[in-house]
């Protein structure tokens, strides 16, 4: 699935010359990365996996952009601090915070590290970049911020109860900014996907079954910017969404315990 020419244009014209990519390697990443490239952006791309990001960077100097590579770890300051210092001196005008992992399994067995480790990825490195370049979206006029939310935000999913949890303040950040930034300019869009083909279910130790292939998502995600705050990319997202909206909260939590016993192997 590709953007259409007039999508592109209307896309580069708006947010266009640079855009920030955090998570770039693999997933929903990559594939945004992939469909920006197409449009003519010139890209800052962020991973942990060195020999990854470069072959991706590698892959999209076909498009004749400029691309500068940032090998950082968000969990660490100095990894946020390396993104900003890259952008020194460019027109950046759209950041999509995607990087992000998740973890699964009873809480109380959990790993507090990883847990807290979790976090500062999910919700602390998102905060410190949306904060540094929310200031100079609003100093320019104009910019946009993609955040990657999950069908998980909406209420407690027990199994990944963390990880849900990151996801809700992702989701509660983006739609209170949505109205904060609309006045300068800014437009916010959180992008709410179910299961994705990538490496997440491998690092959160989850059996993703039926989960949606990254390259179905993107351009879903890139129409929507500009035109709305929120969206479900993919038809499974969608039904299930659909399925799910007149039904008590306390309900979706045990509906999302099935459905999550499932996916981690872990039984009442």
């Amino acid at each position: 699935m590709d953007l259409s020419n007039t999508e592109k244009q209307r896309i580069k014209t708006q947010f266009g010359e640079w855009a920030i990519v955090t998570g770039a390697s693999s997933g929903i990443g990559l594939e945004l990365a992939t469909q920006l490239a197409s449009a003519g952006f010139n890209l800052i791309l962020n991973a942990r996996n060195e020999e990854r990001l470069l072959k991706v960077a590698q892959q999209l100097q076909s498009h004749k952009i400029e691309i500068k590579s940032v090998v950082a770890d968000l969990s660490d300051k100095d990894g946020v601090e390396k993104i900003i210092q890259s952008t020194q001196g460019l027109k950046v005008g759209l950041l999509i915070n995607n990087a992000g992992y998740g973890t699964s399994g009873l809480f109380v067995d959990a790993s507090l590290d990883s847990e807290i480790n979790m976090l500062r990825v999910n919700c602390e490195a998102v905060l410190a970049l949306t904060h540094y370049f929310a200031q100079q979206f609003k100093e320019q006029g104009r910019g946009g911020i993609i955040f990657l939310s999950s069908l998980v935000a909406f209420q407690g999913v027990p199994y990944a109860a963390n990880y849900a949890a990151s996801k809700a303040y992702i989701q509660s950040f983006s739609e209170a900014l949505a109205v904060e930034l609309k006045a300068f300019g800014v437009d916010v869009l959180a992008a709410a996907p179910g299961p994705v083909q990538s490496g997440f279910g491998q690092r959160a130790n989850m059996k993703m079954d039926n989960a949606m292939a990254a390259d179905r998502l993107g351009v879903p995600i890139l129409r929507a910017l500009g035109k709305q705050s929120k969206v479900v990319p993919g038809l499974l997202s969608k039904v299930l969404t659909y399925a799910l909206r007149t039904v008590p909260r306390f309900i979706k939590v045990k509906i999302m315990e099935k459905v999550m016993s499932g996916f981690t192997q872990h039984q009442r």
